[in-house]
């Protein structure tokens, strides 16, 4: 499984309009084949920043993902709220050690 974290700054005076943005993706990416988990945090010390934590079937289903029209639409949106770039990294989720 792939594991990815999202971190991404927002403009104070967007939140809200990032808010309904991230919550069209959602029920969007809720359909995506191979996407098994897909959250919107904020974090508790900055609620400026969104913190998406994603879980996927495999590289293929992220892949999908990324390819999307909505997430290609979000993104061009997002640009319009963040503050900057946002921080991704992806992880290879361990069955065992």
């Amino acid at each position: 499984m792939i594991a990815v974290i999202a971190k991404v700054s927002i403009q104070p005076e967007k939140k809200e309009e990032a808010l309904a943005a991230v919550k069209k993706l959602m029920s969007q990416v809720a359909k995506e084949e191979g996407t098994l988990y897909y959250t919107l945090n904020i974090e508790k010390n900055n609620p400026n920043t969104f913190v998406f934590i994603e879980r996927y079937q495999d590289m293929g289903a992220l892949t999908v993902h990324g390819s999307t029209p909505h997430f290609k639409e979000f993104m061009e949106k997002a640009m319009t709220f963040a503050s900057g770039h946002p921080e991704i990294t992806v992880f290879k989720e361990m069955d065992s050690i």
